[in-house]
């Protein structure tokens, strides 16, 4: 019989292969391209969906952020504060998800480490831990459920939407 956080961890690794599938061979200026003046350019989307799931799981696990942990921030080399997850950023910050330290390769790798240390989470919980409450600023209070469940609908969107962008920017390539 298949679980609930059996469930949960085979989308995360659904959106670790999607996005890899998007990265796959982009050139820099691919990943930044934009579809129309304030776009979303496949760097951004892919950063901002894996740091909010870093965050996000990292909060609910009570554990320190791949982002800060392992490096990432230092390799990526953003100006952003350091908790930045690209959640309101401006035009012009999307803009700035660039740069030598954003590569297809950096970026599906900050994805695969936030993707491990998720599935590691999940690995430690039973069904009976995704009722826990793990935000009271909300009417009703956010469980664990809801709060893995978001994440897993935000960055499917975010990966469909980069795998649009890249279907523009990469065609007759």
């Amino acid at each position: 019989m298949t679980t609930s956080i059996e469930v949960l961890d085979d989308a995360f690794g659904r959106i670790r292969s999607t996005v890899q599938s998007t990265l796959k061979g982009l050139t820099p200026e691919q990943l930044t391209a934009r579809v129309a003046p304030q776009a979303n350019t496949i760097a951004w989307l892919v950063w901002h969906l894996a740091r909010v799931q870093d965050d996000h799981v990292a909060d609910a696990a009570g554990t320190a952020q791949v982002w800060h942990e392992a490096g990432w921030e230092a390799r990526f080399g953003l100006s952003f504060a350091p908790d930045a997850t690209g959640y309101g950023q401006t035009s012009a910050e999307v803009g700035q998800v660039a740069g030598p330290g954003v590569t297809a390769e950096s970026l599906a790798g900050y994805l695969d480490a936030v993707t491990e240390a998720t599935s590691a989470y999940l690995a430690t919980l039973t069904d009976a831990d995704l009722d826990r409450v793990v935000d009271e600023n909300w009417d009703p209070p956010v469980t664990l459920a809801v709060r893995l469940v978001s994440v897993i609908s935000d960055d499917l969107q975010h990966a469909g939407q980069a795998g649009f962008v890249r279907g523009i920017v990469t065609a007759g390539s």
